[in-house]
């Protein structure tokens, strides 16, 4: 079958490339090996675009938020992933949360039914000598991987990434747990929170520490990224750790004492009809008896039952800053771009907005047209041109989008100004690339 283009790996990456070279006329082989008899450790079906761990999308603030700058970049795109989000929203407070099913199958939709792309359910076991994106993510075949590392010459990183549980709403104690966004945010029902007083607490981080976890075996030494770090590592940093972090109290009002608890255990919810709720913050690589044991240990969770439990899975990624060029390619053999989390972005978003850029690239290529980066200023251009160049490559670890990415603001400004000063000249940087386009 006649293609010019041939795009690998069908997650959120993929599906965005996929999408915007075939929106922009060209024809599209896309690649999944998941429902061609092949799986992943992490993944449960072959939807495109599965979510396999949160069902957020974080910030959608686009005033003083970066994630939520980078989604508003994205819908001036186009990005299908964006719009599918939008469409299977659930509440999250100022967040952009999703139903994780109604969500992929929203893509897997689109995307069959895009006259301009064949979907092949196959395993490409090496780098093409064609035009490719290659977006297989951070669980990547092992055959392509050793394909990828003969061609590089350097030895993939990698890290650790673990899974949150989800539980049934019914089977939570709401004589005990409450609904309240932290501060007030949302609508007042975005979360329901499990309160801990200091004893509760206390038992919690040591039983946590003693539990039973998941041998390493081949994954032994590997060091975790540090925006989904197991909640038994962070607990092992100290016994206050936890307060400070997913299981902080501060900003909820217990309804039985009209004070803040001591700690709290936030749940999202995780689908449209609000009949699955997400642990936040809570990753872990214990063993599952482990696991329904010690959650269950939680006020308000004490019959929970769980949809599914927390998980752990071995995550790789390029060394980009030294391997990729400006526009995604790699440097040794340029037909071939990546995108997605193998290049090091971290986060659903980001990986999407990867393979957005990669799409365009990749479109204006074969269609002889330039292309320019999107500016540093932008979110997008700011993420981009971490993966491609910024970066350290001799530290490089997975980074999300972050203001800490976009060139300072000149001139001494006011911290309180200064979010609302990055989104403003980022809009303005947008604009001006899109005209140039």
């Amino acid at each position: 079958m006649h293609h010019d283009i041939q795009v690998i790996g069908g997650g959120l990456a993929g599906s965005e490339a996929a999408w915007q070279l075939a929106e922009a006329g060209l024809k599209v082989r896309l690649s999944e090996m998941r429902g061609g008899g092949d799986t992943t450790p992490a993944h449960h079906g072959s939807d495109f675009a599965e979510l396999v761990c949160s069902n957020s999308f974080r910030s959608d603030d686009a005033d003083s938020n970066a994630v939520g700058l980078l989604h508003q970049e994205m819908r001036a795109l186009g990005s299908l992933i964006l719009r599918e989000g939008d469409t299977h929203r659930v509440p999250a407070g100022s967040a952009l949360a999703v139903d994780r099913d109604g969500f992929s199958a929203g893509v897997t939709a689109a995307i069959t039914a895009h006259p301009n792309v064949t979907i092949v359910r196959e395993r490409v076991d090496a780098l093409p000598d064609t035009p490719a994106i290659v977006a297989t993510g951070p669980l990547t075949a092992a055959t392509l991987s050793e394909s990828i590392a003969a061609e590089t010459g350097k030895d993939a990183l990698a890290f650790f990434d673990a899974i949150a549980p989800i539980v049934h709403r019914d089977s939570i104690d709401m004589e005990v747990a409450w609904f309240q966004s932290r501060w007030g945010k949302g609508d007042g029902t975005d979360y329901i929170n499990c309160p801990l007083d200091k004893e509760q607490y206390h038992a919690f981080v040591a039983a946590l520490i003693a539990g039973e976890k998941t041998e390493y075996r081949e994954w032994e030494n590997v060091p975790y990224f540090e925006g989904c770090m197991p909640i038994e590592v962070m607990a092992e940093r100290g016994v206050e750790t936890l307060r400070f972090g997913p299981m902080k109290g501060v900003g909820l009002d217990q309804p039985s004492t009209g004070r803040w608890p001591y700690a709290a255990v936030q749940l999202r919810q995780d689908n449209a009809q609000g009949t699955l709720w997400n642990i936040v913050g809570f990753q872990t690589k214990l063993k599952h008896a482990e696991q329904v044991r010690l959650f269950r240990t939680i006020p308000g969770l004490e019959k929970a039952e769980f949809a599914r439990l927390g998980g752990l899975h071995r995550n790789t990624f390029l060394r980009s800053p030294e391997l990729l060029d400006p526009t995604l390619r790699l440097k040794s053999r340029p037909n071939v771009r990546f995108a997605g989390q193998i290049t090091g972005c971290e986060g659903y978003i980001e990986s999407a907005a990867i393979g957005l850029i990669a799409g365009r690239f990749a479109a204006a290529e074969l269609q002889g047209r330039t292309l320019a980066p999107p500016p540093v200023e932008t979110a997008l251009g700011a993420l981009l041109t971490h993966i491609t160049g910024a970066a350290e490559a001799e530290t490089y670890q997975p980074m999300n989008v972050n203001f800490g990415l976009f060139p300072p603001i000149p001139g001494r400004t006011k911290k309180a100004d200064r979010k609302k000063m990055y989104t403003d000249r980022a809009r303005g940087a947008l604009a001006g690339w899109l005209a140039a386009g």
